[in-house]
């Protein structure tokens, strides 16, 4: 299933949304008729909560169904709202704290950002049960800004290499395709809520690239 809706005109739903297989977290003033369509699509219990005093879930948490990445920032009470659906959420120390933007992650794998420090690499692979590679995608360290997956499949920048392509596809195990969102926009991990139940984008996304959407992520009976 696709739908479609703008947060008060902003179409770039995947800064302030995040989610995975078992749940999304959104801000804690998000419009309770939008939080219906992401239950609905989604088919994930929904967290309101800010994420280190900020209401960019997408940019400051990641994770996929072994459990929840973000940075020591993040305050006690968020937390608490965090453990009442996933009690493995995992501290990363490190220079980089808006995790959502240099991870890409799925329940097979994750592709981090080289300026990810090895220790953080480490701890994702041992906290989160995946196989974790380095690498740009498109040439950016924003690799999960520029790309977005699930457990069926990935949308990336339509710049991205083809060796890029092929090391998601051997990491995450799932089919990749390049595409844009909102009308053109490239950075299609910022723009995307997705698991493998269902994708939401912003309403200026074109047919030609919800299309293009559906055929990433496995879906071909979508409601647009």
């Amino acid at each position: 299933m696709i739908q479609r809706f703008d947060i008060d005109g902003n179409p770039n739903l995947g800064v302030s949304i995040v989610a995975n297989e078992k749940l999304a977290i959104v801000s804690p003033g998000l419009q309770e008729s939008y939080v219906n369509v992401l239950k609905e699509t989604l088919n994930v219990p929904i967290i309101k909560t800010p994420i280190s005093g900020s209401n960019l879930a997408g940019v400051l948490i990641t994770g996929n169904s072994n459990g929840l990445l973000v940075s020591e920032h993040v305050y006690n009470h968020e937390m608490n709202a965090i453990n009442q659906i996933e009690k493995n959420v995992t501290i990363i120390s490190d220079k980089l704290t808006a995790l959502g933007n240099v991870i890409l992650i799925n329940d097979e794998g994750a592709i981090v950002s080289p300026s990810l420090s090895k220790k953080s690499q480490e701890i994702i692979k041992n906290n989160l049960d995946v196989e974790v590679k380095e690498s740009t995608i498109a040439g950016y360290d924003i690799v999960g800004s520029v790309a977005s997956a699930t457990n069926k499949g990935a949308l990336v920048h339509p710049n991205t290499k083809p060796e890029e392509i092929s090391l998601i596809e051997d990491t995450l195990k799932v089919p990749v395709e390049i595409g844009t969102v909102n009308r053109g926009i490239k950075l299609v991990g910022s723009c995307i809520v997705a698991n493998s139940n269902g994708v939401v984008v912003g309403t200026k996304t074109t047919g030609p690239e919800l299309a293009r959407i559906e055929e990433a992520y496995g879906f071909f009976e979508g409601t647009l």
